[in-house]
């Protein structure tokens, strides 16, 4: 969907005639880097989903609020001893990508810790979009 201003209010209008939703004609003249960190974690002291919750909640408002990061949690609650949580970050400097996300794992790391779980594992990425 396209957005014009008319007249003071927004009017809608499809770029396809058949199709209707989002799409893009415009491809950029370069490749823009978009960092992905997973975060495998381990909770030994949750002895109920909502212990679990309580910590995986904390952690992505946190991490959301500290960083301007999107964060979502990749994996269903199957055990409450362990959560898998998705990072995404994008920027134009993969230097600045690469300090980020260093900067996340080591704030998630002290988060974790002060909720008593612990970081288990934790990759990262680069996208390029």
């Amino acid at each position: 969907m396209r957005v014009t201003e008319f007249s003071g209010k927004h009017e809608k209008k499809s770029t396809h005639p058949r199709e209707p939703g989002l799409h893009c004609r415009w491809k950029p003249s370069h490749a823009m880097p978009v960092a992905q960190l997973t975060l495998e974690i381990r909770i030994e002291h949750a002895q109920s989903l909502k212990d679990r919750r309580q910590v995986v909640r904390s952690l992505k408002d946190q991490l959301r609020q500290g960083f301007n990061v999107s964060v979502a949690e990749m994996d269903e609650a199957v055990t409450w001893q362990s959560a898998t949580i998705g990072v995404v970050a994008i920027s134009r400097s993969r230097d600045y990508l690469h300090g980020l996300v260093e900067e996340v794992e080591r704030a998630a790391r002290r988060i974790l810790n002060d909720h008593g779980a612990e970081l288990a594992d934790s990759f990262w990425e680069y996208v390029e979009s």
